[in-house]
């Protein structure tokens, strides 16, 4: 025996075969690739959003900055997470050519969706609560998007998916992705962006960042970073009414729901999202909505800016801690966002009939506003 392996009994066998399908597409590469480039070149055409400064006291020794990123070019935070949830569906091969973009959105990620749908060429259908603002609604539809309402709010994940079913498009599912689209370590997100602009400013490195919760992605991306980064920045999340964030963090609580759909759009969900990451959360406030609203109108008169109301929601909390900061005095820096402007609004938070419909009264809140602003005492 030499090791030479011997003929087995019998007829030989025939090798195996390798298998091999191939469903190359240089057509469809083609289209990906021109495709990512529009998405690519709308970022790179798009200027930094700024960082404004809310005006207080500069004796206080604590400053206020809020990220306008009501200058993006389709008006809203949530052209950010749009681009990138365009980019993923792209590049994980789920977005095709000619075929239906879904989601289930209250407004404004639809907008934002509805730009960069119309960008690469492909439809565009928004599953929205049909109490959106027809403004929103306006701004949908003049990006080539089309709106589909449903009565229920909670209703619309379920909608949007059999929606993109039935048309063989895709759904997008914001409330799942957003928190895994967004390149968290970097790559010009809003994080990295408002740590950049600090600095050059006294307190560079912001003692809390506030933001508010819609899908729970632009917390998670700050909440990342700065751990990342080894920055001591805290981050807190406003909640407002009529929504499960606040309970379902404070109670470790993942079934959480709220029966009733927030007045305050793009923030407030009836249930956990997915893309909400409680592990990356210093602290949260429930904001009520009349202090949410007292708010946007404080800073109209502050810096003649009308804004939407998460804007107010986050707002109220960064100026409650701005107040705990004076109190014990610590200087220091907090940062909040204008999420979108205010002219989407003007029939709710900026409409006095809107406020009596809703039975919400704002001046006890408007009072402590204005009090903390001229004496730096927090009056509650």
């Amino acid at each position: 025996m030499n090791g030479t392996p011997q003929p087995a009994d019998g007829p030989a066998r025939p090798p195996a075969r390798t298998e091999d399908t191939d469903r190359s597409d240089p057509g469809y590469r083609a289209w990906l690739k021109e495709a990512v480039r529009k998405v690519q070149a709308d970022a790179n055409r798009s200027a930094d959003t700024h960082l404004l400064r809310f005006p207080l006291p500069e004796h206080w020794g604590v400053d206020l900055y809020l990220k306008d990123e009501s200058t993006h070019p389709t008006g809203s935070l949530k052209h950010r997470l749009a681009r990138s949830l365009f980019l993923y569906g792209l590049c994980n091969g789920w977005i095709r050519p000619g075929r239906p973009v879904v989601e289930a959105s209250s407004g404004s990620t639809a907008v934002s969706e509805a730009y960069f749908a119309q960008l690469i060429g492909v439809p565009f259908i928004a599953v929205m609560p049909r109490t959106t603002s027809p403004e929103k609604c306006r701004l949908i539809e003049f990006h080539g998007g089309r709106c589909h309402f449903v009565d229920d709010p909670r209703t619309m994940y379920d909608a949007a998916a059999a929606l993109a079913e039935r048309t063989g498009g895709h759904y997008v599912d914001q409330f799942t992705y957003a928190e895994r689209a967004t390149d968290w370590r970097g790559n010009n997100n809003i994080a990295e962006s408002v740590f950049q602009q600090l600095r050059r400013e006294r307190h560079p490195v912001p003692a809390w960042i506030v933001a508010t919760a819609g899908t729970g992605g632009t917390s998670a991306t700050i909440g990342r970073y700065a751990r990342y980064l080894q920055y001591d920045t805290r981050l807190c999340v406003a909640d407002p009414e009529n929504s499960c964030f606040f309970a379902g963090w404070r109670d470790h609580d993942p079934t959480a729901t709220s029966d009733r759909p927030s007045r305050i759009e793009g923030i407030g969900r009836p249930r956990m999202e997915p893309s909400f990451l409680p592990g990356v959360v210093d602290r949260m406030m429930k904001v009520p909505d009349a202090a949410t609203v007292a708010a946007v109108r404080t800073l109209e008169r502050a810096i003649g800016r009308k804004a939407g109301g998460s804007t107010g929601t986050g707002l109220w909390s960064a100026l409650r801690i701005v107040g705990e900061m004076l109190a014990a005095g610590t200087p220091g820096s907090v940062v909040t966002l204008i999420c979108d402007g205010g002219d989407r609004y003007l029939d709710r938070y900026y409409s006095d009939a809107w406020l009596a419909r809703e039975s919400l009264d704002i001046q006890p809140h408007t009072l402590a506003l204005d009090t903390f602003l001229a004496t730096g005492r927090w009056p509650w």
